[in-house]
């Protein structure tokens, strides 16, 4: 069950690969994400000695939140994958032109895990014929309804 999307990833991205990652989360994100308070529109994820953080991704806390905790709503958190995945994707992230950006956060067995992909930079010209393609998409779907 899917909590939040980053749409905005697919109009600028080509998504090559796609890998389900944990995040180390503190106790009042889990509620605020629990209460549909999380952004991932501006985020991204970068490699740092071997490990993965996701960063820029904004969960608004919780105005019940806890006196003695003091919220930052765009802290960097870690990600939790397994070591050879964690090595596959350095790798790929190495080769030029690769980069990895968050796709989802959705719940998988009572947990909330990332969903990131291993994605290539769309030019100008590949998302104007994106946009034509869903367009067109959307004209055919018109055009059957009016039919039947």
């Amino acid at each position: 069950m899917s909590i939040v999307e980053n749409k905005k990833a697919f109009y600028d991205y080509f998504i090559e690969q796609r890998f389900e990652a944990g995040i180390a989360l503190e106790g009042w994100e889990v509620k605020a994400i629990r209460a549909g308070r999380a952004q991932l529109k501006e985020a991204y994820v970068i490699v740092g000695n071997s490990e993965l953080f996701l960063i820029g991704a904004h969960i608004s806390p919780l105005p019940t939140a806890s006196t003695h905790v003091h919220p930052d709503p765009v802290r960097t958190r870690k990600l939790l994958l397994h070591a050879e995945e964690i090595n596959r994707l350095i790798g790929s992230v190495e080769r030029a032109g690769y980069t990895l950006v968050p796709l989802n956060l959705h719940y998988s067995k009572g947990r909330i895990k990332l969903e990131i992909g291993l994605a290539k930079g769309k030019k100008q010209h590949d998302k104007r014929a994106t946009e034509k393609d869903r367009e067109w998409q959307r004209e055919q779907q018109r055009v059957m309804r009016v039919k039947t």
